[in-house]
């Protein structure tokens, strides 16, 4: 296999582990790729913005409960970068209708052209790995405090000769302060089904997530914080080694036990700071923290920044501009980039 293509599975095998050590199912999982974040804003704080009341349409992608009919006539795209050629794309928009506004987006993850080898190492053509989804967001608001919203897709997965297709739903509820300081959200999100596996004998299934989180802006500064607590329907999300044993120090000669996590560490796992510097001028800053992500795929000798995310927006008259990279380990970060407009906005004069 050539080095730029042992990069790669390298790399997505180590975000592989970010998304599924959270439960404890190594390769039972297919369209683990759900887990990728969908757009330039999110990826800016290295998470999903679950508990906001921002009226984005790109925020509708991971938090359903938030598609309003302010949203109409908007669009966004956004690309992601990652090591080796591997990338995705997402395309979302909303459109007003006598049922209330719908979001229909499209999303796909290409991981690039594999070249194929016999179990002697011999060269035997070339393969493709793709993973796509395609569906809607929808909310209803009984009244301006609060929100519920729902989302359904259709996924599809092509590796090489085998395929897979399933459907998932995300469920999410959305409490508001009335002067939209204080923002609190609950969800499910990959609750669905697999009708069709890579093969009769897998019994794959989707990578479920429960999540609650909480943001408060503050009232005189341009500071949001945000705390998200994911995989909750997962109480040990941390990976430990099933084939550990206890060790001796060759120095010492005493005996180095098992590691078990403390009640502490399995809490903090399962939390994501993030923090936005939402100012009103053209230019914002986001930046991120995943404690988990950072425990999970540091080495242990140079951790550098692996669990960090940086962003920022560029705000013009016609376009708002995200650019964002999320450090994952040493085997590289992942840059994306996303842009977003409406209708109204283009028709708009310089």
């Amino acid at each position: 296999m050539r080095l730029k293509h042992m990069k790669r599975f390298v790399f997505l095998f180590l975000c592989s582990v970010g998304t599924i050590h959270a439960q404890y199912t190594w390769g039972t999982q297919a369209f683990t790729y759900l887990n990728q974040l969908n757009n330039g804003k999110n990826a800016g704080v290295g998470g999903r913005l679950y508990a906001l009341q921002d009226q984005e349409v790109a925020l509708s992608l991971d938090q359903p409960a938030l598609t309003d009919p302010n949203l109409a006539q908007q669009f966004h795209t956004s690309v992601g970068i990652l090591p080796s050629g591997v990338h995705y794309g997402t395309l979302v928009s909303a459109f007003q209708t006598k049922w209330g506004v719908f979001a229909p987006f499209l999303r796909y993850m290409n991981y690039g052209t594999f070249i194929e080898t016999t179990p002697e190492g011999l060269q035997n053509g070339t393969f493709t790995a793709l993973d796509y989804n395609v569906g809607t967001s929808y909310a209803y608001a009984p009244n301006p405090y609060f929100r519920i919203g729902g989302q359904i897709q259709l996924l599809g997965s092509h590796l090489e000769r085998y395929s897979a297709f399933g459907l998932s739903t995300h469920f999410s509820a959305l409490l508001v302060h009335p002067n939209n300081q204080f923002v609190a959200a609950l969800g499910l999100r990959n609750a669905g089904y697999i009708f069709k596996d890579y093969s009769s004998s897998a019994n794959s299934s989707l990578p479920l997530d429960v999540y609650a989180a909480l943001s408060y802006r503050l009232a005189h500064a341009p500071f949001r914080f945000h705390l998200v607590g994911h995989s909750l329907n997962r109480p040990n999300n941390i990976w430990l080694d099933p084939n550990a044993k206890e060790t001796i120090d060759p120095l010492t000669g005493d005996t180095i036990p098992i590691y078990i996590p403390n009640i502490g560490e399995r809490i903090a796992n399962h939390l994501h700071f993030q923090l936005e510097l939402v100012s009103k001028g053209a230019i914002q800053f986001r930046m991120g923290f995943d404690y988990n992500r950072r425990q999970q795929l540091q080495l242990n000798d140079f951790p550098g920044l692996a669990g960090f995310s940086f962003g920022t927006r560029l705000h013009v008259k016609r376009f708002d501009l995200d650019y964002a990279v999320q450090f994952y380990s040493k085997a590289g970060s992942i840059q994306s980039v996303g842009i977003s407009s409406d209708l109204n906005r283009l028709k708009r004069k310089i």
